[in-house]
């Protein structure tokens, strides 16, 4: 079974569970709540990050197959 990265790591859904999964993880382990509000945070504005790129990097993929292979300036 093959794991469609581009589409996971775009996904705002996984984003969510892979944030429900490691709070309470962190908190778990005894890290306060304001260093796993943290790292929570660090994990939302990389997501975003990600998506974004990933999310351009498809619709001008999109746009150059549409186009012939031209890129438009």
């Amino acid at each position: 079974m093959k794991i469609d990265w581009k589409r996971k790591l775009t996904s705002r859904k996984f984003w969510v569970a892979l944030l429900g999964f490691l709070t309470p993880l962190l908190l778990a382990f005894g890290l306060t709540q304001e260093q796993t509000t943290r790292v929570a945070g660090l994990i939302t504005s990389g997501a975003s990050v990600i998506t974004y790129v990933l999310g351009e990097g498809l619709i001008d993929a999109v746009s150059t197959d549409r186009d012939g292979g031209e890129e438009e300036e």
